[in-house]
Parts: structure tokens; C-alpha cells; sequence
């Protein structure tokens, strides 16, 4: 649990020697029993079924009828499709154990697919609001009834779909990526229902671009802030669900430390956090016990699976040349 390193003579980066000593404790004080990441396969397998149907059945729709909502709709359930092929992808990859050369596993997989995610949704909608202009500018006749008939279908199936990751896209931004993609797909047919009621009752085809380009708009302004966070997690940022100052509050009101350095807090994957610290305890600490209750404290109150404490005694320069080194 902690290993003690007695480093008698110790060279800096300017290759000059001091002697010191301390311990680093590289403590997991939950006794390593980290969440289980789960593949959500069947939940995947459904929901790509689902979509991947209704996708060719509303793009054939879309030129039956005649609606550019309709192909919008269309279009973001394709981008959706891919989306939840790629979360599924991650999640398989990251349930898998750590190896050689993979010490953490393949856990940060979840991350790169959250970005792909968001990306690929931002490419879709894209592809879609050209397609929105051009006809904005040559409207073709449209059948409200038929865009309002399958616009209905699409909302229950965008719902069904969305409920099977409803319980897991509250902790795994890899499944709320895929959770909010599907009801943004819900609430743009039931958009669309409102466009082909609206068409069908004014006769005026002009109503079916416009609203497929405010559909368009409103999702790429929905989907900022996963885009957003995601990268920020591909770029080792703090997790959003967790407070820096806090966390360092916690450690440096701990029995004995005099102060707190070198604290980094980062995402392993769409569900776990990594914690490393120097802690400054001049009279050191009497056993393991102390790094396992820190280790359990921060799972518990900040949701930090896995924790590195070092601990120093002040007796040498190790604050000043990470400092240096920053």
C-alpha cells in the first residue's frame, strides 16, 4: 500500500547531489476495487437497430414528401447512428483489463469517442443546413401528412432508445453523449410534426426549410457544452463534477500536513478520476492507514477512484524544484 524510499543522495536537474528523505505513498484506499466500466451492449445493440431502421425509412420519406425537415431529422439520426457505434466501441475497449504497455487499460478510449461524438454531430448538421439553404431558396412541394406521420414514429423511437441509457448517462459522459443525442432527435420529430401541421394547413411550403434550419441552429447550440467538456477532458482538465479548491482544502486539513503541492486531478475515462499529490508532513505518518483513509475520503466525497499521495517531511528541496519545473 506505501512503500517508504530512503534516497540517501539524490542528483537534481542541474546534476548537483543533496541528500533527503521521504515516503511516497501510492495509496488506493479502496482496496482497488474500482468501478466495473460496463459495455451497455444490449442497450447499444437495440438503439443502433432502432435508429439504423428509421434512418432509411425517413430519408425515403424525406424525398416522398418532399421535406428538408424531414431529411434534417434524417440526418441527425445517421450522425446518431455512427455516434452510438462509436460510445459502444469505447465502451467495450475501456471495460477491458490493464496490460503491458496499457497500465490503465484502454479507459480513455471513452473520452476520444465522446469528442468524436460531438464532432461527427457538428459535421451532420453541417451537411444538413446546406441542404436546408439550397432548398430555402427552390422550395419543392411538401406533404404535411406524411412528414407528420413519421416524424411521430421518430419520436418513439428516439425515446425508446434514449431510456435504455437514461440510469448510466448520469455518471459517464460517454453515455450522455449518446442519451443526449437521442432525445435532441426526440424533440426535433416532434419539431417536425409541428412543421408538417403547419404545412399542411397553411399550404406554404417555404415553412419546412426555415424550420429545418432553426432545427439545425437550435442542436448545434444544445451540443456546445458536450463538445466543449469533452474536449476539456482530452486535454486532462479538472472533471466539471469536481472542485480543485476543494480537494485541496480536504488534503491540507489532514492530521499533520503543512502544506499541499504538485496537485493534479484528470479524467482515466468517461467515468473515473486520477488524483496525484505532495503532501508536506513534517513528522511523517505512522503506517498505510493514512494514505488508505485519504484514498477512501476522496473516493467518497469527490468520486476520485484512483489516488497518489507522496508524502514528504520537509527535509528537502522537492516544493522548490517543482516549481522550477512548472
Amino acid at each position: 500500500m506505501a512503500a517508504q524510499h530512503d534516497h540517501s543522495q539524490e542528483h537534481d536537474g542541474h546534476g548537483h547531489g543533496h541528500s533527503h528523505g521521504h515516503s511516497h505513498g501510492h495509496g488506493h484506499g479502496h482496496g482497488h476495487h474500482h468501478p466495473v466500466p460496463s459495455s451497455h451492449g444490449m442497450a447499444f445493440a437495440l438503439a443502433v437497430g432502432l435508429n439504423a431502421l428509421f434512418v432509411v425509412a425517413e430519408t425515403a420519406a424525406s424525398f416522398v414528401s418532399g421535406s428538408t425537415a424531414l431529411l434534417a431529422d434524417a440526418g441527425h439520426n445517421l450522425g446518431d447512428v455512427l455516434s452510438l457505434l462509436l460510445a459502444w466501441g469505447a465502451s467495450v475497449l475501456a471495460a477491458r483489463p490493464a496490460g503491458p504497455g496499457y497500465t490503465y487499460g484502454l479507459k480513455s478510449s471513452s473520452i476520444l469517442a465522446a469528442i468524436a461524438n460531438a464532432a461527427l454531430l457538428w459535421i451532420a448538421l453541417g451537411a444538413v443546413m446546406l441542404e436546408t439553404v439550397q432548398r430555402l431558396w427552390q422550395p419543392a412541394d411538401v406533404n404535411g401528412m406524411q412528414v407528420m406521420i413519421v416524424a411521430a414514429v421518430g419520436i418513439a423511437v428516439n425515446l425508446a432508445s434514449a431510456l435504455l441509457f437514461a440510469k448510466g448517462s448520469k455518471d459517464d459522459l460517454n453515455l450522455r453523449a449518446a442519451f443526449q443525442h437521442l432525445m435532441a432527435d426526440a424533440v426535433v420529430s416532434a419539431s417536425v410534426v409541428f412543421v408538417g401541421l403547419m404545412v399542411l394547413l397553411t399550404n406554404q411550403n417555404w415553412i419546412d426549410p426555415l424550420a429545418s434550419m432553426a432545427i439545425t441552429i437550435g442542436l448545434a447550440w444544445a451540443s456546445w457544452d458536450l463538445l466543449k467538456e469533452a474536449v476539456k477532458m482530452g486535454l486532462l482538465a479538472v472533471p466539471r463534477h469536481i472542485d480543485e479548491t476543494a480537494v485541496r482544502g480536504f488534503l491540507s486539513k489532514q492530521v499533520g500536513v503543512t502544506a499541499v503541492h504538485d496537485l493534479h486531478i484528470w479524467g482515466m475515462s468517461t467515468t473515473e478520476c486520477a488524483l496525484t499529490a505532495h503532501l508536506v508532513v513534517p513528522g511523517g505518518v505512522s503506517g498505510d492507514a493514512f494514505l488508505r483513509d485519504i484514498g477512501q475520503a476522496l473516493e467518497k466525497r469527490f468520486k476520485i477512484h484512483h489516488a497518489t499521495i507522496q508524502i514528504e517531511t520537509g527535509g528537502d528541496d522537492c516544493s522548490l524544484q517543482s516549481h522550477q519545473a512548472h
